[in-house]
């Protein structure tokens, strides 16, 4: 089977890490849960015939929703394709501050909406999707002189994946995305990282502090009282350790390329945290 990929880059994205992720899921599971899905790299690679996927950010749900529409789906194909041709650092800045004007913004086709945030992930500065306390897209142009918004069929795959299989797309809080979660279920959280790494994880105007890390933490813990499978990536710092010490804590390496600094790419230090014992892993290592 074609498997998908990410149709964006997202800070945060786990395409770096995904080898170690697939050693950590479950065995088997009945549906899977990813309350932030982002570019959904997970998703693709497990590609499970029933899911629940959702993001707070609504320009990145409204894609999902658009490529799963089978109507809105050819409209932002052809959408797609006169942004390419287009393209340039004067139309750039043009299909940028679209969303200046909230109320004709807010009027926009949900097709459009979609193809100018895949368009502008595709041509901005190191495909950094960042919004300022207004909700506004505010990354500089990446000084392309083409670019590429279809990466070959991938859409076609996702939207063929969306549709063949039992996926709901939502665009909530985390907390309410895994409410129906049950025994044997599997959920994938990964959220806006601790801070405390001063690496860039704001993709939505409202943040994700100290208090909204905690409060995951109680959400990862009541999930696990339902016998669920639970399993969070985040950065290894104290606070996610302490939060997380009754569980068992792996820590990995992994490669962050997505930061307005060039400098602070590079190698960090993630954990990958779950509730269960994997014999995937216990096979690996013995």
């Amino acid at each position: 089977m074609i498997k998908g990929k990410p149709f964006v880059k997202w800070a945060g994205g786990k395409r770096q890490v995904i080898d170690k992720l697939k050693l950590y899921a479950p065995d088997e599971y009945n549906t899977y849960y990813e309350p932030f899905v982002g570019g959904g790299a997970l998703l693709f690679e497990l590609s499970p015939r029933k899911a629940v996927i959702n993001d707070y950010n609504e320009e990145l749900m409204n894609i999902f929703n658009c490529i799963k529409d089978e109507t809105k789906f050819t409209k932002m194909c052809n959408e797609l394709n006169h942004h390419e041709t287009n393209h340039s650092e004067d139309y750039y800045y043009e299909i940028r501050n679209k969303d200046r004007d909230k109320a004709k913004f807010k009027r926009m086709a949900d097709y459009k909406r979609a193809a100018r945030t895949i368009y502008l992930n595709k041509a901005c500065f190191n495909g950094l999707y960042r919004v300022n306390s207004k909700n506004e897209f505010n990354v500089p142009f990446g000084k392309k002189i083409k670019v590429n918004t279809y990466e070959g069929q991938n859409l076609g795959i996702i939207h063929s994946y969306l549709n063949f299989n039992d996926i709901t797309i939502l665009n909530t809080d985390f907390e309410e995305a895994v409410k129906t979660a049950k025994k044997n279920d599997f959920i994938y959280f990964d959220p806006p990282y601790d801070s405390e790494k001063q690496i860039f994880t704001s993709y939505t105007e409202n943040g994700f502090g100290k208090d909204e890390q905690i409060r995951l933490a109680k959400v990862y813990k009541e999930l696990a009282d339902r016998w669920c499978y639970v399993m969070l990536s985040n950065y290894n710092t104290p606070l996610i350790k302490d939060l997380y010490k009754d569980y068992n804590i792996h820590i990995i390496e992994a490669k962050r390329n997505i930061n307005a600094n060039g400098k602070k790419r590079g190698k960090v230090e993630e954990v990958i945290i779950t509730n269960y014992e994997n014999k995937k892993l216990f096979d690996e290592t013995n």
